[in-house]
């Protein structure tokens, strides 16, 4: 790998640190836990469509660990991955034939069911899934709000030589 690609994902991977810790000191938008922007997914779905998908995972998951590590502790880890796992499943399918809100509301979506299934997993309850249509709900909307951002710098974007 280049040199000039270690650099820009290395700046990616902290700017997704960074988002993350600007989202973690933003109070609930809602009376709900767990209801969030997703402030990071803004650089994921970037990679995604001017990157690429395998770029794009690197830097979900060496975001995770970091931000697991420093903010979180092993639950935090096991919800996050459980989530990105499933969202980039998804996202990296469907970015061939959908525009970014479609691909970030598909990921938001996704993330929390994933995080419901660790959820129901780590509790040992299937209780938790009644909650799932609350976190269905908010990442709609939170999905909807960053795929509109992400077409947006997307967009604007092209005008940029990005060359490794």
């Amino acid at each position: 790998m280049k040199a000039k690609k270690i650099a820009f994902l290395g700046l990616a991977i902290a700017l997704a640190m960074i988002l993350s810790f600007v989202e973690s000191q933003i109070p609930p938008l809602a009376a709900m836990p767990g209801v969030k922007v997703g402030l990071p997914n803004l650089v994921m779905v970037f990679l995604l469509y001017r990157i690429g998908w395998k770029e794009t995972v690197t830097v979900s998951i060496i975001r995770i660990f970091l931000t697991s590590l420093l903010f979180g502790n092993m639950q935090t880890l096991t919800f996050s991955i459980a989530g990105a796992v499933l969202s980039l499943a998804g996202m990296i399918l469907l970015k061939r034939w959908f525009s970014c809100i479609t691909v970030s509301i598909v990921g938001g979506l996704l993330h929390n069911i994933g995080q419901i299934v660790a959820a129901c997993l780590w509790t040992q309850t299937a209780q938790v899934a009644f909650y799932l249509p609350v976190l269905l709900v908010s990442g709609t909307v939170a999905g909807t709000v960053i795929g509109l951002a992400s077409g947006i710098i997307v967009k604007r974007s092209e005008k940029w030589r990005l060359s490794y």
